[in-house]
């Protein structure tokens, strides 16, 4: 069997305080050393989704980015999340939305945010490069990355000839629309047939935006498997089977059956 220990990180975000978020993230990845493989924290996890970019946006070789790669080093896990990245030219400076995947060893992996947030005016702000999903493989399992908005699309998440395992989305996703988080995360499990891990953010942003978690991990057949508290810092860690994975897609193969797209 091959089994994961996948660690959810549901927590409040200081906003605009990249250094008082490290300092949490390092207490919680500290008491992780040796229960799990892999933690996710939220979106935008050093400074709040709408943030000032400007401000807070960082390099990709940014310290704020090699204190956590220490973490993983340290603790012996996986960790990943999203922060505002910024790129500069000759010509211009561009900020994104950007993933990342750091494994134990301090090797990155970067992925930006495909579907900017249009109701909150995010694509005005940041660009991406994002052309095809990205897939990262840790300890035998292929693992869809996406960020919030991302989830409400299933053309970009899916899971063609079942070329990934597991879909972690890392999200700031309001209170107010909460229910479309919870039908989307198990919605995207089933169609899928994966592990979909589900991580939101809870407290109140710099902009007044109320959020209440409901981070949650679902099974191939849309079974919640976690039950983290609602509105609460708190972190649950859940084992998932690549072999119940795999008798579940012999043993039910729609997958065989679903349309493949191409994306423009």
């Amino acid at each position: 069997m091959i089994a994961m220990r996948i660690s959810l990180v549901q927590t409040d975000i200081i906003w605009e305080n990249a250094q008082a978020n490290l300092r949490h993230y390092d207490e919680v990845l500290r008491s992780l050393k040796g229960q799990s493989d892999l933690a996710v924290l939220p979106e935008m996890c050093f400074n709040g989704f709408g943030s000032d970019v400007v401000k807070t946006a960082r390099y990709n070789d940014d310290n704020v980015l090699l204190q956590l790669q220490a973490a993983a080093s340290a603790n012996g896990l996986a960790i990943t999340g999203s922060f505002a990245a910024k790129e500069e030219t000759e010509s211009a400076t561009r900020y994104f939305n950007r993933g990342f995947f750091i494994y134990p060893d301090g090797r990155t992996v970067f992925h930006d945010k495909r579907h900017l947030f249009r109701i909150g005016a995010e694509g005005e702000l940041l660009s991406t490069r994002a052309e095809r999903p990205c897939i990262v493989e840790y300890q035998g399992w292929k693992i869809l990355l996406i960020i919030c908005y991302d989830l409400r699309f299933p053309v970009w998440c899916r899971n063609v000839a079942t070329a990934y395992d597991l879909m972690i989305c890392v999200a700031n996703w309001p209170t107010v629309r909460i229910a479309s988080w919870d039908n989307l995360l198990e919605a995207r499990a089933t169609e899928n047939q994966a592990y979909v891990c589900g991580l939101n953010r809870v407290g109140h942003d710099g902009l007044g935006i109320d959020y209440n978690g409901h981070s949650a991990v679902f099974s191939p057949i849309g079974q919640r498997l976690t039950d983290l508290p609602e509105g609460l810092a708190a972190v649950e860690t859940v084992d998932l089977s690549r072999e119940k994975l795999a008798h579940y897609r012999e043993t039910f193969p729609a997958w065989r059956d679903a349309d493949t797209f191409k994306l423009l």
